[in-house]
């Protein structure tokens, strides 16, 4: 029976054709990227969002971001889990990318934080 589910669900996975996958998705991302950054403003960016993920995806990411600025001020991870109900495992794996990431999560810090002067 195991074996009947496990090929069930292999075969039903998507498949990727031998064209070099790395690339691919390379290539891929730098267009999202491009695309995000070309929408320039929040409100389109948030549409768009909608629009390509599902409503777990945009929960996944939206509780990605909002244990950020704790993880900054130093907050202990079980209370930043006890203040937003994010897992203790997500918030260990934003902490991760914080410190040995590609550096995303602080470029976005820096430029919420210039909006936010610049607003005042």
């Amino acid at each position: 029976m195991t074996n009947v589910i496990v090929r069930y669900y292999i075969g039903s996975m998507k498949q990727r054709s031998v064209r070099s996958p790395d690339s691919d998705a390379s290539a891929s991302l730098q267009s999202l990227a491009a695309a995000l950054a070309g929408l320039g403003q929040a409100r389109l960016i948030e549409a768009f969002l909608r629009d390509l993920c599902t409503p777990a995806e945009l929960e996944a990411l939206a509780d990605r971001w909002r244990v950020v600025p704790l993880l900054v001020q130093g907050v202990p991870y079980r209370e930043i889990h006890d203040l937003t109900d994010v897992s203790v495992t997500t918030i260990g794996r934003v902490a991760r990318t914080l410190e040995h990431g590609a550096g995303g999560y602080a470029a976005a810090l820096r430029a919420t934080a210039a909006c936010a002067v610049e607003s005042n």
